[in-house]
């Protein structure tokens, strides 16, 4: 049994338009789409659940025309969940169909982030992985970022970290940030990152958040 992990990137005018949201607002770190169930040849409900303030996504999805119904449910620190029904737009069916292929899984969360890539884990047989990695190449630019063989301990606390999050966990363990006496700073962690101090602590916030809330359930 083997595992396959890939960041894909459509062009902006291909995109879902709730990811272009994300992507354009700083506000937001990243939605993850945590359970899809297709009850119709051509709808769907999905459970996301996403990093950042309810108001402007609410109003956005108002206006997305595939959507027939949501409900939000609020939760802490500017995060919440979402339950939406819609119809399966062509663009997604293309890419569903692509991931479809006969013993293949796609392990949850799959990640829409804010730099515009999604990611994605599949687990299953090397001739189905393949069949998918080749399918989704014809549709968007596919970077693997690892593959192999599935192995325990594999779904961990960092599946649920953005990618911008993990980096930000790195370069904090990197600069002894999390050191007896600490080491290194907001600040330097801010400067591997490219951001303001203040957006390094609210990545390492919410890292923190995501593992110890896992560690504890």
């Amino acid at each position: 049994m083997r595992y396959l992990e890939v960041s894909l990137q459509r062009p902006p005018n291909e995109r879902h338009p709730m990811h272009q949201l994300i992507v354009e607002h700083e506000d937001y770190d990243a939605s993850r789409l945590l359970y899809q169930h297709q009850y119709a040849a051509d709808e769907n409900a999905v459970l996301f659940h996403v990093d950042g303030p309810r108001s402007p996504y609410e109003e956005a999805l108002e206006d997305v025309p595939s959507t027939l119904e949501f409900e939000i449910a609020p939760c802490q620190e500017d995060t919440f969940y979402l339950y939406a029904r819609g119809a399966v737009t062509k663009s997604g069916r293309i890419f569903i169909d692509a991931v479809s292929q006969p013993g293949l899984i796609a392990v949850p969360p799959v990640e829409y982030q804010s730099d515009g890539t999604i990611r994605l884990t599949t687990i299953g047989p090397s001739d189905a992985i393949q069949a998918a990695v080749e399918n989704i190449s014809d549709l968007m630019t596919v970077d693997v970022v690892s593959i192999g063989e599935f192995r325990a301990g594999r779904i961990d606390s960092r599946a649920a970290l953005t990618q911008r999050q993990f980096e930000a966990v790195s370069a904090a363990v990197d600069c002894g940030y999390y050191r007896m006496p600490r080491e290194g700073s907001l600040e330097e962690i801010a400067a591997r990152l490219e951001c303001s101090s203040g957006t390094a602590g609210e990545l390492l916030r919410r890292a923190e958040r995501t593992v110890m809330t896992r560690l504890v359930e």
